[in-house]
């Protein structure tokens, strides 16, 4: 997979505190970024997905639990 160059401005603190980490847990401050990117990206998938969820219809379980019972599966 090929590579792509991405420039931003953050904070001092933050972009000091993030050299701090990196260095003091051996990691590559890039590899750290791109996880991070990466889960947030995973974190809002999730939430679009919870709110598609909460628009479907649902059955109640003692229903689900009596028609499990009268096909022989439970």
């Amino acid at each position: 997979m090929g590579a792509k160059q991405l420039a931003t401005k953050i904070d001092a603190r933050v972009k000091d505190a993030l050299d701090d980490f990196c260095e003091e847990r051996g990691y590559k401050i890039n590899r750290f970024v791109e996880d991070a990117i990466l889960d947030k990206l995973e974190e809002f998938e999730d939430i679009s997905d919870l709110r598609k969820l909460r628009n479907e219809s649902f059955r109640d379980f003692s229903e689900v639990l009596s028609e499990l019972k009268k096909s022989g599966k439970l």
